[in-house]
């Protein structure tokens, strides 16, 4: 069995970016349910050194857009600094998906041994090939700040089940 480089990228980030963006339906009818401000939920963090909720949707759509980008050679997407409500949020996971879409599949399959630089936040930037970069670097991310998020949202009282995390079944 093969997969794609666009199938391991794009085909995994948008399902898992449109479950995000159903955890924060959920969150927005907990808050309007229980009258919690939203940007209650939104400052949450399982720990005093982690990312809020709102961060750790940013870096979900930072990574997969970053990694995607790489991949296809092309400029990512940028959002603004203003600081997101849930609805704002919402939009930036749906131009994500958008984003993610439009790049061209064959730039991204052809991409597991082309040279990527990855920057970071502070300015640095670390090497990969493409595959590695998707791999062992992306997609764990990526996963990482979406677990985060579900899991902000379950300490929170979110009333939330795994299936909630990973979706309706997909075909192969």
């Amino acid at each position: 069995m093969t997969i794609s480089v666009y199938e391991a990228s794009v085909g995994v980030f948008v399902p898992y970016l449109g479950n995000l963006s159903g955890l924060l339906d959920r969150a927005s009818a907990y808050a309007r349910t229980r009258n919690i401000d939203p940007s209650v939920l939104l400052g949450m963090r399982l720990y005093p050194n982690m990312y809020s909720l709102r961060q750790q949707v940013g870096e979900a759509n930072r990574h997969a857009i970053a990694c995607c980008a790489l991949l296809a050679g092309h400029e990512p997407l940028r959002f603004g600094d203003i600081e997101p409500d849930l609805d704002e949020l919402k939009r930036r996971i749906a131009a994500t998906i958008d984003f993610v879409q439009s790049l061209p599949r064959a730039a991204i399959d052809e991409a597991g041994d082309k040279e990527v630089a990855f920057t970071f936040k502070s300015g640095a930037r670390r090497a990969f090939d493409g595959r590695s970069l998707l791999l062992s670097f992306s997609v764990p991310q990526f996963f990482f700040h979406v677990t985060t998020v579900y899991d902000i949202l379950r300490h929170a009282g979110v009333d939330l089940v795994k299936k909630d995390f990973l979706g309706p079944p997909r075909p192969a």
